[in-house]
């Protein structure tokens, strides 16, 4: 299968590359024009796809401009949903200096918060807890 070519292209790679947690293509991509917020075939930007441990990616993503607080067409969880429910605390953390909301529900009406409790992920539900206040 041929690699998609233009915008389109540079979307699905660049998604893949997160996905994989490909720092060199993911940088290389973004140097080239790719918008880290354009989205894949299932309408998933970069960090929705990213591997939620690699704070390396999200780093450079959030630096390149993605957006923290874009909701997954299908479930509605930003990427902070998933970083609190698989106890991604330092990938919480960078999402949280970047701007993410941790108010935000996904279409089951759960906070980031809410999985972290779920999971059982305590260190996350503390740090989540302290920022409440």
């Amino acid at each position: 299968m041929e690699a998609p070519n233009g915008d389109a292209g540079r979307a699905h790679q660049l998604a893949n590359a997160a996905a994989r947690g490909d720092l060199e293509t993911a940088a290389r991509l973004l140097d080239g024009g790719a918008d880290p917020n354009a989205v894949n075939d299932f309408g998933r930007t970069p960090i929705q796809v990213m591997m939620m441990g690699n704070t390396k990616m999200a780093e450079l993503l959030l630096q390149r401009g993605a957006g923290p607080n874009r909701p997954d067409p299908s479930t509605g969880a930003v990427a902070a949903h998933d970083a609190a429910r698989e106890g991604f605390l330092d990938t919480l953390k960078l999402l949280y200096h970047w701007g993410a909301h941790f108010d935000h529900l996904d279409k089951w009406g759960q906070s980031p918060l809410d999985l972290a409790r779920k999971n059982g992920q305590n260190h996350v539900v503390d740090y989540l807890q302290e920022l409440s206040g």
